[in-house]
């Protein structure tokens, strides 16, 4: 069953979510005795979490310039040991590690690692930088497990929520100390029937603490909805993701049902997303734009808004 937990893991698994190529890990496991893995009826390794866990750990001392003969004299509690020592020492360890903590907490569902893990990052850094160095590698990481049927929709669903909190939790911070003061108005938005929401979440959060103000409307919006707004807010633009919707031959269509309803106005519409690389950029409408990063996109609008100032 596809939306079953697991409990146990293959060495393809493991493979997917070390990095480690499961030919090592078998030599690991024969040389060091690394890992003791249970076998089936028809003798096929199976692995527990805790194994997993102690795999993440020895990959990330092996990365840091551990010798694996020697990692593999240490017993489970030392390595763990090692490891948060190690992190204690230098922030880019830190970060390592804390990519394989959200595994480790996405895999066991265990919100309390979430939470102590992402607090240690933000003894040192703000945010924004947590967003951009850790949970975006998170997530390109998760869509590949995601692709290999490493991991299931309760999985990716449990570590997008938690991440989600995070993102609103700085957005309401952010909203408080940073009043909008810029003549612009963003409005955001995910097309009918997309709801992969977290970059469209943190694009109100880049816009925010930029001091733009922010309409934010969230998933599944038909383009007819939006007309009302165009009419009551002046200096106005939109911003969309692209993820799974509009399939990519309906994308020609969508901007000129856009440009149906608001062409006249020459409202801007601003698109990132995966689907983005579907687009042709030759034959696209002046004021529809292809963002390739979020990154790319806040430097556009405060570039424009210098230009215009």
């Amino acid at each position: 069953m596809k939306n079953a937990v697991k409990t146990k893991f293959s060495i393809k698994d493991l493979e997917s979510l070390s990095g480690i190529k499961a030919h090592t890990i078998r030599i690991w496991e024969k040389r060091y005795g690394l890992l003791e893995p249970q076998r089936t009826s028809t003798n096929i390794r199976t692995y527990a979490l805790s194994d997993l866990q102690k795999l993440l750990n020895v990959v990330f001392l092996t990365e840091n310039k551990f010798k694996i003969s020697k990692i593999a004299k240490h017993s489970t509690k030392e390595i763990a040991a090692l490891v948060a020592e190690l992190v204690t020492e230098t922030s880019a360890a830190n970060e390592n590690h804390a990519i394989n903590s959200f595994k480790i907490a996405m895999m066991n569902f265990d919100q309390n690692l979430f939470h102590k893990t992402y607090n240690a990052l933000n003894e040192d850094k703000p945010f924004v930088t947590i967003f951009y160095e850790t949970f975006i590698p998170l997530l390109q990481e998760i869509g590949l497990l995601w692709q290999t049927d490493t991991i299931n929709p309760s999985h990716e669903h449990f570590i997008f929520n938690l991440i989600k909190q995070k993102i609103l939790i700085n957005i309401e911070k952010t909203q408080i100390n940073v009043p909008p003061l810029k003549d612009k108005t963003f409005a955001l938005f995910l097309p009918e029937n997309e709801i992969h929401e977290l970059g469209l979440l943190f694009l109100n959060y880049e816009l925010v603490a930029n001091g733009y103000k922010v309409i934010y409307l969230g998933q599944s919006i038909m383009l007819s909805n939006l007309k009302y707004l165009s009419s009551n807010h002046p200096n106005l633009s939109f911003a969309t993701y692209f993820t799974v919707q509009p399939l990519a031959e309906d994308i020609p269509a969508y901007f000129d049902e856009f440009n149906e309803l608001f062409g006249n106005q020459k409202l801007d519409l601003y698109v990132l997303g995966s689907m983005t690389s579907k687009i042709d950029e030759l034959s696209l409408p002046k004021n529809v734009h292809i963002m390739m990063s979020i990154r790319e996109f806040v430097n556009v609008v405060k570039n424009k808004s210098a230009t215009y100032a």
